[in-house]
């Protein structure tokens, strides 16, 4: 029985943490994951990662692959009126990075991306090499001509 092998690595948690590390001046890992939570599911031939970004300057909103790296930015700028008196400020501002290893077997090239009211749309298209494929099955039935062999599914709609 073939595994089949999910092209997005289970460690975001820990690439979450490395780039709170390693990025000055961006939020921290709990705060990037919260100010940037993410959907991440497979349909067809490819995967959507869809992410909340409420307030967002889509100018700001960044997308990069390198190597194996998706990485995404996008900064919330405060609000900076000097006539305006605070009364509670809690919605968090600054840059927020999320960075996600992705696995071989995607189409990184061929990514598409849209915002749309407070919402990014990531789809990633699985590559055509690994991509399901049936492979059919030539029988040589005692030296006489070769005959396709078939799941059984199909030769039981072929009898009927």
């Amino acid at each position: 029985m073939a595994a089949m092998i999910d092209p997005f690595s289970t460690t975001f948690d820990a690439m979450d943490r490395l780039v709170g590390q390693l990025v000055s001046g961006v939020r921290s890992t709990a705060s990037a994951a919260a100010g940037m939570p993410l959907d991440l599911f497979r349909t067809g031939d490819h995967y959507v990662l869809t992410m909340d970004l409420p307030g967002v300057d889509p100018g700001t909103i960044d997308v990069s692959v390198e190597d194996r790296t998706l990485t995404i930015r996008a900064e919330r700028s405060p609000r900076t009126d000097p006539d305006v008196q605070w009364l509670a400020r809690e919605r968090p501002t600054g840059t927020y990075a999320r960075q996600l290893t992705v696995g071989r077997g995607l189409a990184l090239d061929e990514i598409t991306a849209s915002y749309e009211d407070g919402v990014l749309s990531l789809t990633i298209p699985v590559a055509e090499e690994a991509r399901p494929r049936r492979i059919d099955v030539a029988h040589h039935a005692g030296g006489g001509a070769p005959t396709q062999i078939t799941s059984g599914a199909e030769s039981r709609a072929a009898e009927s």
